[in-house]
C-alpha cells in the first residue's frame, strides 16, 4: 500500500493539496469523505445500476412521512422514457432544452426544474432530476456522445427505491480522543437504516435478531432476519416487498474505525442496523489516491486536474464529488472503474451480513431492480 494508513493519506493530503486552508487537516479529511462517495457511486454505474439511481433525495420513514431523512443513492424502479441526441454546441443542457427533446404533457413540462444537466464549461451533474411528483421522478443521465452530438437518457423513476446506499466515514483523526460525534454520526446512520423499510429488525431475549413484516392482511410475520430478508429479496410476493427497501452502508476508517480482530462500538452499531456493511479498505483508498491523485498516468490526468481545482480555497469551484463533476474526469473515472473492475470490488471487504461476497450484494440488487414493480405497487 502507497500509504501506512488512511490518517498517513490524510497528512500527505494536507501537506500537499490543502496547505492553503486555514485547517488543512479538516479540509483533506473532507475531501476524504467525498471521495469514498465518489468510489462508491462509480461502483454502483460500473455494475449496471445507474439509470436506477437518484442522489441526495429525501426519504420518509415508512409509514411516517411526516419524518424524512437525505439519503446519498437510492436505487428505484426505472423504466427508460426517452433517448435522445443533442449538438454539443447547445450547451448549456438545461431542464428547458431538453424538455423540448420530449413528447410530455405541456402540465408537466412547465413544472420541470431549473437544472443543468451538463453547464457550459461542461460540469456534469450526476442523476439530473427534471421533475417530480408524487408518482414519479423524471431523471435525465449523459449517455455516450460522438464528436458532434451527446446521447441523453430519460427515465422515469418510481419514488419508492427498493434500496439506498450510505458512506460514513466518522473515525476518530489522529492525536484527537475519542468524542461524541464519532458515535452520534455512526447512530444517526443506523437510524435511517433501521426506519426507512416494511423490514424491521427485533431483538430476542437470546441476542438473536429477528424480522417483523405486516402483511397486507394485517397479521405480522416474523423469522430470523437474515433468512427472513433473503426470502424478500427473492420473493416476488407485493405484501412483503411493496414497502420494502435494502439497506447498504459503506464504510471507511479514520483512526479506530476497524481492526481486523475488533470492531469498534461504532462499527458494531452500523453492523447491526444495515442489511448490508461494506469497509472501503485502507489500501483501496490509498491506491485511488497514488494511482489516480498523486502518481497520475496521463490517461487519467483529467481526474487530478477535476480534484485539484475543486480545492482552490475559493467557494463554488468544486468539479468533484458525487453530484457534480467535470465531464472529462467522469469519462476517465469510467474508463479507470471499467478497466479495474474485478480490483476495485476487492477493495470492498464484507463486515455484515457475515460470510457473504460484494458479489452477492450486486446479485441481489440486480434481483430487486428486475422485478415487475408496476405489479407489486399497483
Amino acid at each position: 500500500m502507497p500509504y501506512e494508513s488512511v490518517d498517513v493519506l490524510q497528512r500527505a493530503l494536507t501537506r500537499d493539496v490543502f496547505h492553503y486552508a486555514k485547517d488543512a487537516k479538516t479540509a483533506a479529511g473532507r475531501a476524504l469523505g467525498t471521495l469514498v462517495e465518489v468510489i462508491t457511486f462509480y461502483l454502483l454505474k460500473s455494475w449496471g445500476y445507474e439509470k436506477h439511481t437518484a442522489i441526495e433525495r429525501r426519504l420518509p420513514e415508512y409509514a411516517n412521512p411526516d419524518i424524512t431523512h437525505n439519503v446519498e443513492f437510492s436505487l428505484h424502479p426505472s423504466e427508460e422514457l426517452a433517448i435522445v441526441k443533442v449538438g454539443k454546441k447547445h450547451l448549456p443542457l438545461t431542464a428547458k432544452k431538453i424538455s423540448k427533446l420530449l413528447n410530455l404533457p405541456v402540465g408537466i413540462v412547465a413544472e420541470f426544474k431549473s437544472t443543468q444537466l451538463l453547464s457550459a464549461d461542461e460540469i456534469l451533474r450526476n442523476a439530473c432530476t427534471l421533475y417530480e411528483d408524487a408518482s414519479k421522478i423524471i431523471v435525465v443521465y449523459l449517455d455516450k456522445a460522438t464528436k458532434t452530438s451527446y446521447c441523453l437518457s430519460v427515465n422515469t423513476l418510481t419514488p419508492h427505491p427498493f434500496a439506498v446506499v450510505e458512506c460514513k466515514r466518522v473515525g476518530v483523526e489522529e492525536g484527537i480522543k475519542k468524542g461524541p460525534q464519532t458515535i452520534e454520526k455512526a447512530k444517526q446512520g443506523a437510524y435511517v437504516a433501521r426506519t426507512v423499510s416494511s423490514l424491521q429488525k427485533i431483538r430476542m431475549s437470546d441476542g438473536s435478531i429477528h424480522g417483523i413484516l405486516q402483511l397486507a392482511n394485517g397479521k405480522l410475520r416474523s423469522e430470523p432476519y437474515e433468512s427472513f430478508l433473503r426470502t424478500v429479496v427473492a420473493s416476488s410476493e407485493p405484501s412483503l416487498l411493496r414497502d420494502f427497501i435494502l439497506t447498504v452502508g459503506v464504510v471507511s476508517n479514520h483512526g479506530n474505525w476497524f481492526t481486523s480482530e475488533d470492531h469498534n462500538k461504532e462499527l458494531k452499531v452500523l453492523a447491526q442496523s444495515y442489511d448490508w456493511l461494506l469497509f472501503l479498505t485502507d489500501a483501496g483508498l490509498s491506491e485511488f489516491v497514488e494511482t489516480l491523485l498523486v502518481k497520475t498516468a496521463k490517461r487519467y490526468n483529467a481526474i487530478r486536474e477535476a480534484f485539484v481545482q475543486s480545492y482552490t480555497g475559493k467557494k463554488g469551484g468544486n468539479r468533484f464529488t458525487k453530484v457534480q463533476i467535470a465531464l472529462a474526469a467522469n469519462l476517465a473515472l469510467q474508463d479507470y472503474f471499467s478497466t479495474n473492475l474485478s480490483k476495485m470490488e476487492g477493495w470492498f471487504n464484507v463486515i455484515s451480513p457475515g460470510n457473504r461476497s460484494v458479489m452477492e450484494l450486486k446479485q441481489e440488487l440486480t434481483l430487486l431492480a428486475s422485478k415487475d414493480w408496476k405489479q407489486i405497487l399497483k
